[in-house]
């Protein structure tokens, strides 16, 4: 229905419209059903006509067909007509289950989020809901929809915490308890009277479980933290937290303590800046620094910033193992950086996701992941025999590369055996050009083995082999492999601080795309950068867009990059890159990556 105009709808809107008023309460289901999925991207073309009859079937004796006319009624309506609506819905909306509920509560959030200006009696309704009788899920809807208000619309934040304060003290669930406390915490000091909000945070601490407790105290620290009026009282509070009965709450009282008192430079990395890489992450690379001790002192801008093993592996599609792809039975990093050949290249940079090779239904299943060192590149190969005839020997991946690339092929490790059904590692270390930091290439892959026939009786192998090659698919070496995401609580700061010497601008089209959201996703994905203050969140039907992005480059060199596009009426999208960094160098082959 996209290329369809609201003029070439209005026949079967005058059809349906009558059948809104029939009988049968299946014609009026479908009728309403039909109208619902219309009014998301034509609401001009019911709006009016129907409205009279879809306000009578809020009284429905079927509840489904009642809850469809509010939610499509929600769609259509006018900024004007939205107090009526509210007035209408609140006489409806306890006779209806949770379940119905929640559906509500959905088309209500993308209502406030279409006419932003009626915020406060969008969010005085939705805090009147909160109050009512209902389940976790509904309750949990409600408050989501308020947090995502807050977000979106700067104005209505004062409002949002207010109602959400109110509500903690009643509130019988502790996730949404710890939710709320936490952007209390967050927002709650940047507001004009910081100090209303104190009161509803330190009754959770009388009043609560541990969990809630937990929360409540640190979102105090960081009112302490950011108010400096209030910080000597946030420190007589969390002092009386330290005679808790709760471990994680009195060791949490105590470690905020110290640092509002004796290091608030500190207190403000820890408590206001996230930590912009996995905790597992983390956990891997001391083990690996650990293991292999060197001079230099551990670098946390070593540490891969997403998910080092993709967990969507796999897809499912038969039930057989030998159709699935070939999956490692211990954590990659864990894994390579036991081994005493990799010990003298230091720690990883940066890890891919894993990439399949080959078919799963193939009779050698290949998957590979690229771990980026500061000279080096170590594939990590996963190679799965699912042929029970066979066993294979000195199973090894040929790599080849254009030479003129600078790139060259150190060393292999190879499997020394795999039998059917079994997975095991192969290892090649390709080298770095020297003269280019971010240096690209594609390598072209042979799986190299010899083969024993196996014996379906006896399960022995025979004892002469026969060498035979499996062709592989290409791997790519992109500069997304030596950036990897790096958090900045502050991105308009730290542009500033880059400066405007080691800038770097081009422009460029992407003709394969035709919206600003599918030109986001490839250049996060093309440039491997982290985006910043939310801005790979685009409205629908955008045709302009700024992306801000940062990320770090192999050496933990600072990259920022700002991306401001516009959809061409021709088709594709227009863009402007602008690079940042401490190297002008890098900064240029970063803007200038798109064109290669």
């Amino acid at each position: 229905m996209k290329n369809i105009t609201s003029k070439d709808l209005t026949a079967a809107v005058t059809i349906l419209q009558m059948f809104l008023s029939s009988p049968k309460a299946t014609l009026r289901f479908a009728a309403i059903r039909t109208l619902n999925k219309v009014a998301s991207d034509h609401p001009h073309a019911i709006a009016g006509s129907c409205t009279f009859d879809m306000e009578g079937l809020i009284n429905d004796v079927n509840r489904n067909i009642a809850t469809l006319a509010i939610t499509t009624l929600l769609k259509i309506e006018t900024e004007g007509s939205i107090d009526r609506l509210m007035k209408q819905i609140s006489n409806f909306i306890n006779e209806i289950s949770d379940e119905f509920k929640i559906v509500v509560v959905d088309a209500i959030r993308t209502l406030a989020l279409k006419y932003k200006q009626r915020h406060y009696s969008i969010m005085t309704f939705l805090s009147n809901m909160l109050r009512d009788e209902g389940g976790f899920e509904y309750k949990k809807a409600i408050v989501e929809t308020i947090l995502e208000i807050v977000n979106e619309i700067p104005e209505s934040k004062e409002t949002g915490l207010a109602h959400l304060s109110e509500f903690i003290e009643d509130c019988e669930f502790s996730y949404l308890s710890t939710k709320i406390l936490h952007l209390l915490g967050k927002e709650g000091p940047k507001t004009r009277t910081p100090s209303k909000y104190i009161r509803h945070i330190y009754n959770r601490i009388i009043l609560e479980n541990s969990t809630v407790r937990a929360s409540a105290v640190s979102a105090l620290a960081k009112f302490g933290l950011n108010h400096e009026p209030l910080r000597p009282k946030i420190i007589v509070l969390l002092t009386r937290c330290l005679q808790d009965n709760d471990d994680e709450v009195r060791d949490r009282a105590t470690f905020y303590l110290r640092m509002l008192e004796n290091d608030l430079e500190l207190a403000s990395k820890m408590m206001i800046e996230d930590l912009p890489i996995p905790l597992y992450n983390l956990e891997l690379s001391l083990r690996q620094y650990l293991d292999n001790p060197i001079e230099r002192p551990f670098d946390i801008n070593t540490v891969p910033a997403f998910a080092l093993v993709d967990k969507t592996l796999g897809k499912g599609k038969k039930s057989t193992t030998a159709n699935q792809p070939a999956k490692p039975k211990e954590e990659p990093v864990e894994k390579i950086s036991s081994l005493s050949e990799f010990a003298s290249l230091g720690p990883i940079f940066n890890s891919s996701k894993q990439i399949e090779l080959s078919e799963s239904e193939t009779e050698y299943v290949v998957t590979c992941i690229k771990h980026i060192y500061a000279r080096y590149v170590v594939f990590q190969f996963f190679v799965k025999n699912t042929v029970s005839e066979q066993l294979l020997e000195n199973v090894t991946v040929d790599m080849e590369v254009d030479d003129s690339t600078g790139f060259r092929v150190d060393s292999v490790i190879p499997a020394d055996s795999i039998t059917c059904d079994e997975t095991k590692p192969v290892y090649v270390k390709v080298e770095l050009p020297l003269e280019a930091s971010l240096a690209t290439a594609s390598f072209t892959n042979k799986l190299k083995f010899d083969v024993k026939q196996v014996d379906a009786d006896s399960g022995q192998a025979e004892d002469e082999s026969t060498p035979e090659e499996y062709p592989l698919e290409d791997i790519d070496i992109s500069i997304a492999d030596f950036v990897k995401r790096n958090f900045v609580p502050n991105w308009g700061e730290k542009w500033e601080e880059l400066g405007e010497d080691t800038t770097a601008v081009e422009t460029f089209s992407l003709s394969s795309v035709n919206s600003c959201a599918d030109a986001v996703k490839e250049i996060i994905d093309f440039l491997g950068m982290q985006p910043c203050d939310r801005t790979e969140t685009i409205p629908p039907k955008r045709t302009k867009h700024i992306l801000l992005l940062s990320g770090l480059a192999v050496g933990g060199i600072p990259i920022l990059a700002r991306v401001r596009m516009k959809v061409n009426p021709s088709g594709g999208v227009s863009m402007e890159l602008t690079v940042r960094s401490n190297d002008a160098e890098l900064s240029s082959q970063i803007a200038s990556a798109m064109y290669s």
